[in-house]
Parts: structure tokens; sequence; C-alpha cells
């Protein structure tokens, strides 16, 4: 279907490969780590491969965490999560995260317009400091974590449960994302997706799932929506 943006009453964002760099930014500390390993690697340079690797396992990683959901036991996970966690010293501050290049004046821009929601399926914790660290929350109406909503993507539970919070039909949103897996809880809930090719995704698997457009960048989405 063909996308429609004068639908779009609210604007839904995921956050690793969309609104973080996430991404990139694992691929490169795994490259730091590869240490001698690296001359194996043409120039020196494992970063194709290592992409490679965390591209073919992202689809079947993402669909192991629906299980506990599914079993009910995700929210007692990550509170065992957060108590070890509490146990050892903190390894880092926050500030961790890398922002999408240009997301910022998205947000900023998109936010005097529509309401806007970040839904991912990371714990709540992680999702929160997140928004503090690039202070997001100006811009962001609903934040919501995978504990958020009874169940998490790929389920369409994420997009309604915001899509309430907003005060808006989950048809009148646009789920934007970089996987299938976003593009699948978009499309469940009765949504339109974008999918952007600054993360994980792939534009031919983007175009199989169904996404209604595609986008080089989260960023691109400016344009897409205030021309």
């Amino acid at each position: 279907m063909p996308f429609d943006a004068a639908r779009v009453k609210a604007i839904l964002f995921d956050l690793d490969g969309t609104l973080a760099d996430t991404d990139d930014e694992y691929i490169r500390r795994a490259a730091r780590l590869m240490g001698p390993v690296r001359l194996l690697f043409p120039r020196q340079d494992p970063t194709s491969f290592l992409r490679w690797g965390v591209m073919t396992v992202e689809s079947p990683m993402t669909a192991l965490m629906v299980f506990p959901d599914w079993l009910g036991i995700d929210d007692k996970l990550v509170a065992l999560s957060n108590w070890l966690e509490d146990l050892r010293p903190r390894r880092r501050a926050v500030g961790h995260f890398v922002l999408m290049a240009g997301a910022m004046a998205m947000l900023q821009a998109l936010s005097a317009r529509y309401p806007l929601g970040l839904i991912t399926a990371r714990s709540e914790r992680a999702t929160l400091e997140f928004v503090e660290q690039f202070g997001l929350a100006p811009f962001l109406k609903v934040v919501g974590s995978a504990q958020s909503a009874p169940h998490t993507k790929p389920y369409p539970d994420p997009v309604i449960w915001a899509a309430k919070k907003l005060g808006v039909a989950p048809q009148s949103c646009l789920m934007v994302g970089d996987t299938t897996i976003d593009i699948l809880t978009g499309l469940r809930a009765g949504a339109q997706t974008v999918g952007v090719l600054c993360g994980f995704g792939e534009r031919a698997e983007l175009e199989r799932c169904g996404a209604n457009l595609i986008l080089p960048t989260t960023a691109n989405l400016t344009q897409a929506m205030l021309q």
C-alpha cells in the first residue's frame, strides 16, 4: 500500500538502529576487541564481516526475546538483570548511547506538528537512560519499553498501547524502525510503517515485509512528512 502522510496523526519510533546508532557502535567495539585477528581481513578491517554476522543473527535473536514475554516471565528476568547490575560497580554512566545523525533536528521539527512516541524492546531502565542522555523528554509524548504493553514486539501491543496513550487510533499512527520486527509490529496494529536503512535492516527484506515507505536514514523522515 502506498504511503499516505495525510493519514498520520502520531509517529512512533524504534530505538536501536532508528534513533540510536547502536548497531554501528556495537560493530566498532567488536572490531577493537579483535586485536591481532584483524590481520586476517582485507585491509585489516573486519567491519564488513562483523556487520554481516550481526545482521544474520539479528532476526533469530529478536525472535528468541519473544519467548520470555510469551511465557510471562519477562518482567521477572528484567528485575533479575537490574538486581545483578546494581550489585556491581557501574561500568558506565549515562552517556553510552550514540544518537543517530540528524535525529535531534528531525525530532524537533516533527514534534511541532505531531505527537511523537518511542517504543522499544529494551528494558525500562535502558530506555529512560537513552531519553535522559539526549534530553528527548520534551519531544516524546509517550515512552514505552519492553514492559509497557502486555506483549512486546513483534506483537501489535506496543503500538496499540502508545496510540491509546496519545489519544489516536492505531491506524493513524506511523511506526518507524530499521528491522522487519518493527514493520510487523506496526502492520499488525493497522499502522503505516517506514523502514529506515541506517540500522540492521536491508531494503529487500523491509520491502518483502510490507513497509509503506523506505528511507535511507531516520532523518529523511522530516522531508517525507513536512514537504
